[in-house]
């Protein structure tokens, strides 16, 4: 019996695929990969190995694909866009194969929010404004727990970043508000992060959902709540600041 390789091949664009996750591909006797979601260039560096769209599958089915596999020692992927710990669903994947003795290995990828902030040319965290990120979606069939309501996450005025919720943007910017962002604070959507169709949409919470009904935009993009978008003020970073000590360099004296 051989490992289940979970793999990320990154958000669009098939150069931003790590070097471990295309020679897996590429040796691969089975691959699982998740729809249109993953560009064809990548799925063309299968050679020899048989594709399964897991676009059309049950949990059961896929299940069913890597465990039988796995078990006549081929190696078998599953191909997730992005990350496969974002939103990916390999928990329970993972969980049913152990419990089959199959042993599982998960390959990390760039995740479509990096590849956003990189599309927006800016830093998710800066000195002065924000140091922190907050990962989340929208509640729709998926529940989530009350604490991680959007007006709650919004009390901590973070960059907040949506996944799958695109398509809920109304009702997100009236949470967002009602936790305390203001009307002007920055949002950017962008659509299909790093594909060769990508837009970027700039606005405030207080114009943004008219934007994307403009666009018609209602699936595939990530929103990004921060000051960090449009900065009034921010303070230079302390690491390279010449009176900052630290284990590599000592502050530089300056003259009186």
């Amino acid at each position: 019996m051989s490992d289940v390789f979970f793999v990320g091949c990154g958000p669009g664009d098939p150069e931003l695929i790590t070097v471990k996750a295309k020679k897996l591909i590429q040796k691969a006797d089975v691959v699982v990969y998740s729809g249109s979601l993953i560009p064809k260039p990548i799925l063309k560096l299968c050679k020899k190995g048989k594709l399964y769209d897991a676009a059309g599958m049950v949990r059961e089915e896929i299940f069913d694909v890597l465990y039988k596999n796995a078990k006549k020692d081929k190696l078998v992927v599953r191909l997730h866009d992005g990350d496969p710990s974002i939103y990916g669903a390999i928990k329970e994947q993972i969980d049913n194969l152990t419990k089959k003795g199959i042993k599982s290995t998960v390959v990390p990828g760039v995740t479509a929010f990096l590849a956003s902030a990189a599309a927006l040319g800016t830093q998710l965290t800066l000195p002065g404004v924000t140091q922190t990120i907050i990962v989340t979606r929208a509640e729709s069939r998926t529940k989530v727990p009350k604490r991680e309501k959007i007006s709650e996450l919004a009390k901590h005025k973070a960059t907040l970043i949506f996944y799958l919720s695109v398509h809920l943007i109304s009702n997100l910017v009236k949470e967002a508000i009602a936790g305390g962002y203001k009307k002007k604070t920055p949002v950017a959507v962008v659509y299909r992060a790093s594909w060769k169709d990508q837009k970027i949409i700039k606005g405030t919470l207080g114009d943004i959902a008219k934007k994307l009904k403009e666009e018609k935009i209602t699936r595939t993009a990530i929103i990004i709540i921060s000051d960090v978008i449009d900065p009034e003020t921010y303070e230079y970073s302390k690491l390279y600041d010449k009176k900052f000590s630290h284990g590599y360099r000592k502050a530089k004296k300056t003259k009186n």
